[in-house]
């Protein structure tokens, strides 16, 4: 097979050498650089640069050079929105965007040669560090290795140049990788679309490309080599060798022109003299609105070098802008995949799409303070919580308890170390079609850290961690899932009822220690889980049953319902009223495509506003007076006091006698399932500082305490639900209920009330379970009867006979 012919490339680097010079040099921040100064091209020093140009005009870039001569940075970021508005202005004229007119063109295109060309025309414009910035007890020791390497590299070559051989004096000189102490990164056009990973293709090997996605695992900062030093141990000489690739075949003999003449001395790895990066890889995962229906989510793996490493964690967001390049696979992989090969991002800029509540007040618009002091007139609380989910009709308790979930309290830490959490938990259980997910999905949206799972396909490893194989080095890690991606966020668990049992305990020290201690595959550590749970569940057969007792309908242990700050019972009950509200306001939402205006326009709050104003609330830490201390601790003495008398009430109900509970005069007290323990001691603190956040409070107010008590009371009156008028009277005695519900099932059968037939006793066992009960309800009822000689049941237990009918 003969070779392909050889294409000689037509771009002329030289000539773009000198163009990027140029850039580099004159390029202003406003653009108008060529008609404000006229520089000579011919001027190199740096120092001449500035002096030539006014104070309010100076270039961009050369300060930018002069930062990175003074150790202060180690990045030298080139905008393309810079590059072509340089371009653009230069010639004044409207330069098409093509590969033979514009140079931002070229490097969006072909980017890894063009960080050499940048990195070629900085090493030339990089001017000497100051004096201050070299006698800096803090700096780096190296620059006194790279500084003697320099002397003798120009040594060396004048050397070789007076002798006449420039071949030689080019092939001793140093590589640049090696003493260069910055590197060159792009940052992409303003306009450029941001893709999903699917759509990056082989069409785009080469090119600056922006991939939209989140960051689902993040490895260890390791050093990574680009340069090998060698030292020969027969002339003594240093060689180096310039890596490339992940892996490289390490040099044996010595190759300079000491040796060559006479035997080649054995080369030795130094590697005090090597230069190493900071080196991290990332993986990064399509988001659900960019999978198509039936597909999985695909992966990228990104490489972070140097300044671009630790930009990324777990869980963010963000669109990452880098040079999408082809990766051979080694080893026995390579044998495998044949002419296969893989593909990763070298990155280049990463924008976070959420970001955090502390680089919200730092880069919020200008006009944001000034809507933040308007929205915090009045009554804010009742305002901000009609933002949240304004596609939902009413709940406005339940909206007040998820703005006080996003605000949250102050975390605290004892002398002795003991931390105290400062997240609030909400769970949300209710009837089907309650808006329940909706407002699940609307606040780990609105959170700059929000991560939404369903029970049922989340697992004990997928909520804590997963000990995985690093692909990189083999070494098994740890790999957070939600509960770990949603650190100092939001983790919306939805369907939290039909989660297996096993997989359910894994929640419980994150609730409360937020930690999840790990000890698998001989690592033992402790991960940081500070999140705050929102919950949403089905009640135990689906829809609330009011004949069952509230601990029969919410079907979740009594450990995690006590780790819950807040839980509210969210009920579907035919009103005429509400109703009519709740389908004209759907309505309307689905006619107009967005949620009604509200009457003032003062009150309209969009989501950019909502973050902003948590931004501001959590950066609050109200103080606890001792007058409000005292009051909290009268209130929680009371509620326990309140408990006590439901727990001993209930006690009463099941010893009355089945006529009282018949005829509905037993006296209906509240549900016990409310427990009150020091955990709500701790609950009631925590939603009244999150209260006291939300009015920009510097103390915590009664008022404060009293709205937590009313939300707390609220959300157990709705536990405590009884029928809506016209409705049968819930029995509390659930013999009772069962037997009367057999006597009008034998009556539908044929029977009267002098002769009750026979009934099957396995049919009559679906009609109970079918009412809200369960088996051993049953057979509780049917001993209970059977001692007192109304019921009778065969030995095969098949059939039911009741006494009075033989």
């Amino acid at each position: 097979m003969s070779a392909l012919e050889p294409i000689r490339s037509v771009v002329d680097y030289e000539g773009e050498l000198e163009q990027i010079t140029k850039f580099l040099k004159k390029f202003v921040v406003n653009g108008k650089k060529q008609a404000s100064v006229d520089i000579d091209d011919e001027m190199d020093d740096e120092m001449d640069i500035m002096d030539a140009v006014p104070d309010k005009q100076q270039p961009k870039y050369v300060t930018l050079l002069r930062s990175v001569a003074n150790r202060e940075t180690d990045t030298v970021e080139v905008s393309l929105d810079d590059v072509r508005e340089f371009e653009v202005t230069s010639i004044d004229a409207d330069l098409p965007f093509a590969h033979g007119s514009s140079l931002a063109f070229r490097i969006e295109h072909n980017a890894r040669s063009y960080v050499e060309l940048f990195s070629r025309a900085v090493d030339t414009l990089l001017p000497e560090a100051d004096e201050s910035a070299m006698q800096d007890a803090g700096a780096d020791v190296l620059d006194v290795l790279f500084q003697a390497r320099r002397d003798r590299d120009r040594r060396d070559r004048e050397a070789l140049q007076t002798q006449g051989d420039a071949a030689a004096a080019a092939a001793e000189s140093f590589p640049a990788a090696l003493t260069r102490r910055y590197t060159v990164r792009f940052v992409p056009r303003s306009n450029q679309r941001a893709q999903a990973v699917r759509e990056v293709g082989a069409s785009q090997i080469g090119h600056l490309v922006t991939v939209r996605g989140i960051v689902t695992r993040v490895s260890d900062v390791r050093p990574a080599m680009v340069v090998a030093a060698y030292v020969c141990d027969e002339c003594g000489c240093e060689v180096f060798q310039e890596v490339t690739a992940r892996q490289f075949t390490p040099l044996t003999q010595c190759t300079s022109a000491q040796c060559v003449p006479r035997a080649r001395g054995r080369l030795h790895k130094q590697t005090r003299g090597s230069r190493f990066v900071r080196f991290q890889e990332v993986r990064l995962q399509e988001l659900t609105d960019q999978v198509p229906m039936g597909d999985i989510p695909r992966t990228l793996t990104v490489h972070c070098i140097e300044g671009a490493v630790r930009t990324l964690s777990p869980g963010d967001m963000a669109h990452v802008a880098g040079v999408f390049v082809p990766q051979p696979y080694t080893g026995m992989r390579a044998l495998r995949a044949g002419l296969l090969a893989d593909t990763l991002l070298e990155a280049h800029h990463v924008r976070p799409l959420k970001r955090r509540y502390d680089e919200l007040a730092a880069t919020a618009p200008a006009d944001m303070p000034l809507r933040l002091a308007a929205l915090g007139r009045g009554d804010a609380y009742t305002r901000v919580a009609r933002a949240i989910a304004p596609e939902i009709f009413g709940h406005e308790d339940v909206k007040k308890a998820l703005l006080l979930l996003l605000v949250g309290a102050p975390a605290k830490r004892t002398r002795e170390g003991m931390a105290i959490r400062g997240d609030i938990n909400v769970c949300l259980m209710g009837d089907p079609g309650v808006a329940k997910s909706q407002l699940l999905r609307f606040v780990a949206t609105v959170a700059p850290r929000g991560v939404y799972t369903t029970g049922r396909g989340s697992s004990s490893a997928g909520l804590t961690a997963a000990v995985l194989r690093d692909a990189a080095t083999g070494e098994l890690v740890l790999e957070g899932g939600a509960l770990v991606l949603a650190d100092n966020g939001i983790c919306a668990i939805d369907e939290f009822d039909k989660m297996d049992e096993t997989d359910r305990t894994a929640i419980h020290e994150v609730m409360e220690q937020q930690t999840i201690s790990i000890a698998k595959a001989g690592i033992t550590t402790t991960l940081n889980a500070r999140t705050a749970i929102l919950a949403a569940a089905n009640p135990a057969r689906s829809r609330y049953n009011p004949r069952m007792t509230p601990e029969e309908n919410i079907n979740l242990p009594a450990a995690l319902l006590s780790r819950f700050d807040v839980l509210f019972l969210m009920l579907d009950r035919p009103s005429a009223e509400a109703d009519l509200q709740l389908a004209r306001h759907v309505a309307w939402v689905h006619t107009h495509g967005r949620h009604p205006d509200p009457v003032d326009p003062a009150d309209a709050v969009d989501a950019e506003l909502l973050r902003h104003f948590v931004a501001a609330a959590r950066a609050r830490v109200p103080v606890l007076p001792s007058d409000v201390a005292e009051y909290v601790v009268g209130a929680y003495v009371q509620l326990r006091q309140q408990h006590k008398a439901a727990v001993e009430a209930a006690d009463a109900r099941r010893t009355l006698a089945r006529s009282a509970v018949d005829s509905g005069a037993a006296p209906a007290t509240r549900s016990a399932i409310g427990t009150t323990t020091p955990r709500t001691l701790l609950a009631i603190l925590r939603l009244a500082q999150a209260r006291a956040r939300v009015r920009a409070a510097e103390a915590v107010a009664i008022e404060d305490v009293d709205e937590a008590l009313r939300l707390m009371d609220a959300a157990h009156v709705t536990l405590d639900a009884r029928p809506a008028a016209g409705e049968r009277p819930a029995r509390t005695d659930t013999s009772s209920a069962i037997y009367a519900l057999m006597v009008r099932h034998a009556r539908t059968v044929g029977g009267t009330d002098a002769a009750l037939p026979q009934i099957a006793y396995a049919d009559m066992l679906d009609r109970v379970r079918d009412a809200g009960f369960s088996e051993a309800d049953f057979s509780r009822c049917i001993q209970q009867y059977e001692d007192i000689d109304v019921l009778q049941v065969n030995v095969t237990r098949t059939r039911i006979t009741f006494v009075s009918a033989s």
